[in-house]
């Protein structure tokens, strides 16, 4: 099927998602494949706040898995890409109180409350998670993941910035954004701004361009290069030691959402196309489009592939060096596509959003197929976040964080 064409499965498929496309839009609110009630993974599934037997079952070839372990969560659904993370085998989840459990059996290791702002990230350099911290002193901490407690803390300033958010951090640096505040305590601009993880000393600050906001930016740190992108359509790229700007460009559509870089590429999905920037050049080095009235959902590379998904459903497994397409799975039409990928012991596992029957996939990397989906039967449409490490995939959805047994 041409990319100019839309096939009478996918049209009937698009008009029987009814009110939902209406809200929500129709490259997300298809509906996907009705799951058991209650775990999704077969019987013995835990209630929320409740753990199942630590250690939990690998699902056997074909089979989907029992939970290892569910609990509640004070998550508020405002941390967008980053809201759960792995970080030597424990787990953190976004929420007020901090909470930090075991990867394997779920276990509480500690909890903090008050500890930073709603909605932060859960953004780790070097083993230590970054913060703004929760009194709006200005401060940014950083906390033990295995302890909760503070190792380190510094400030952008005195009194002339507000709320500074941490956006970025590696081994040398923490990168935060933060407003300006004028005569009147408003904040019309903003600075990006490197801090020394050793010193806890300002690196350099650099003030955006007028009009830019504070909120809406997406980071990631390659080498000596900070790339980010923001509400403004803007892909841009920095010096990690001086904060010169590199390159900047209009990408032609807001993707604040998650890219990919990749030995010296920046891969972004714009709309209906995908497409790969030289990290020190800015220049163009391949793109490739998906089906018209389609648009790609956030890249993953994984193992030297690169994963996407588009709002038609339809799964894509791409050479991140070339553009070249290994494979393209169309016949996921009947199940919500992920928008965020994980691989753990040979198996491609996604997440899906805005489907209360979508939930965690698992398939095969070599072509795609879909093994299994876990759903925890809660109904909730909420977006499905993951994460992994070691042998358990970490599924955040709604109120509840779950580990799953995957080898």
């Amino acid at each position: 099927m041409g990319r100019g064409d839309v096939s009478r499965r996918r049209m009937i498929k698009l008009a029987g998602a009814g009110a939902g496309l209406a809200l929500l839009g129709a490259g997300t609110a298809a509906c996907g494949p009705v799951e058991e009630p209650a775990g999704g993974g077969g019987s013995g599934s835990p209630k929320p706040g409740e753990s199942a037997r630590p250690g939990g079952d690998a699902p056997a070839p074909g089979g989907k898995p029992k939970p290892a372990w569910q609990h509640a969560t004070t998550y508020d659904g405002l941390a967008w890409i980053s809201a759960v993370a792995v970080v030597d085998d424990v787990v953190l989840v976004s929420g007020d109180p901090l909470v930090a459990r075991d990867l394997a059996t779920g276990k509480e290791l500690w909890s903090r409350a008050e500890v930073t702002t709603p909605g932060a990230s859960m953004l780790i350099g070097d083993g230590t998670l970054y913060l703004a911290s929760a009194r709006y002193d200005g401060n940014i901490i950083g906390l033990d993941p295995k302890t909760g407690r503070d190792t380190w803390r510094s400030r952008l300033g005195d009194k002339e910035y507000s709320q500074p958010r941490v956006i970025a951090a590696d081994a040398d640096h923490v990168y935060v954004v933060a407003g300006i505040l004028d005569k009147d305590f408003r904040t019309p601009d903003n600075v990006i701004a490197a801090i020394d993880t050793s010193s806890g000393k300002v690196v350099w600050r650099e003030q955006r361009d007028h009009g830019t906001e504070a909120n809406g930016i997406t980071a990631r740190v390659s080498g000596k290069r900070l790339v980010y992108t923001d509400f403004r359509e803007n892909l841009t790229v920095r010096d990690t030691a001086t904060g010169h700007q590199v390159w900047t460009k209009k990408t032609g559509r807001s993707s604040n959402r998650g890219f990919e870089v990749h030995e010296g590429l920046v891969i972004i999905a714009t709309g209906e196309q995908l497409r790969a920037f030289d990290l020190e050049t800015g220049a163009e080095r391949w793109s490739f489009a998906t089906e018209k009235y389609s648009r790609f959902n956030d890249p993953a590379v994984l193992d030297g592939v690169l994963y996407v998904s588009d709002t038609v459903h339809a799964l894509w497994a791409v050479d991140p060096a070339t553009g070249k397409r290994h494979w393209h799975n169309p016949e996921s039409l009947d199940i919500d596509a992920p928008w965020q990928f994980a691989k753990v012991g040979g198996v491609l596992y996604g997440a899906t959003q805005f489907d209360k029957n979508g939930g965690i996939h698992a398939f095969d990397p070599s072509d795609g197929k879909l093994l299994w989906t876990y759903n925890d039967g809660s109904g909730d449409i909420d977006r499905w976040y993951l994460a992994s490490g070691g042998r358990n995939v970490v599924a955040l959805h709604a109120k509840k964080v779950t580990g799953l047994p995957v080898g």
